[in-house]
């Protein structure tokens, strides 16, 4: 009897201790208590939000790329500029324009490159103009001089080696390569020509008209053959203004015949080797002043 006494004796003490803890809970501060709901309430508006977002970037994503590849934004007004030897139809080919590619995917760095791999083109520069404009600007090279390939036709190059062209027979005003290699295709450079067009490009006009052939000799040295029979040693292509003054200055005071021989390898001291009327050939030191 004592052990239920003892127990009924307890079970008030347990009933008020878990009215108390209950109690407890529900006396929070009611300030606290809002500001618990309005945080949930901030984080739920966060997410629904976050949601939106995602499903209308989503959504604008997949309306954009059908419209951006669409013939709407498509590279159809294409514009060639500063090509003369090379048709705009090479240059939209070169470059991939032909197709009239989507503008977003053309890469106007890419396609200059491929353009500046033609023959005659110098640099190129692509231009996007959207919606549907894109110009191409090409620098194109300059030929200097042609030379032989070995199949009954000429190659033009210019002032680097570059092939530009292969012509069935040589345009005028070009100067002539003699006893050089034959030229690769047109794209190819002839490098072991360099010092013969380093001399060709920087011809004076006057000058120029009565050179009939510039051509190599060892050590990286030119020589020059001119229309009336005059050769030129012209030593390395270097010092070209004092040289050119050299020649000219001996052409119109040296009295020199066909067969005679101007020596300018050293500007500072030119020699004439000529060749008179009456027979044996006869050396001489002119300054280039006289």
């Amino acid at each position: 009897m004592r052990g239920s006494t003892d127990l009924r004796a307890r079970r008030p003490a347990s009933s008020r201790t878990e009215r108390s803890k209950h109690a407890a809970r529900t006396s929070i501060d009611p300030r606290l208590a809002e500001r618990r709901r309005a945080v949930r309430r901030r984080h739920s508006r966060h997410r629904r939000v976050v949601v939106v977002a995602l499903a209308v970037v989503t959504v604008l994503a997949a309306l954009a790329w059908p419209l951006a590849h669409s013939r709407f934004l498509s590279a159809t007004v294409v514009r060639v500029v500063g090509n003369a030897h090379t048709t705009a139809a090479a240059v939209l080919e070169a470059s991939g324009l032909a197709t009239h590619p989507p503008m977003i995917d053309v890469n106007g760095a890419l396609a200059a490159e491929r353009i500046e791999a033609l023959p005659w083109v110098l640099s190129a520069r692509v231009e996007l103009h959207w919606p549907d404009g894109v110009a191409v600007r090409v620098t194109e090279r300059r030929a200097v001089a042609v030379v032989a390939d070995g199949s009954a036709e000429w190659a033009e190059l210019d002032r680097t080696g570059r092939v530009l062209a292969t012509v069935s027979s040589p345009p005028i005003g070009l100067v002539h390569l003699v006893s050089t290699p034959s030229p690769g295709p047109p794209g190819t450079t002839m490098g072991s020509a360099a010092p013969s067009l380093a001399v060709a490009a920087a011809l004076p006009a006057a000058f120029k008209a009565m050179v009939t052939g510039v051509s190599p000799s060892p050590g990286g040295r030119v020589d020059l053959a001119l229309s009336d029979g005059i050769g030129v040693v012209f030593g390395t292509a270097t010092q070209l203004p004092a040289k050119f003054e050299d020649v000219a200055s001996l052409l119109a005071g040296a009295g020199l015949a066909p067969g005679s021989v101007i020596d300018v390898s050293v500007p500072a001291s030119p020699v004439a080797t000529t060749r008179p009327a009456s027979g044996s050939p006869r050396s001489s030191a002119t300054s280039s002043s006289g």
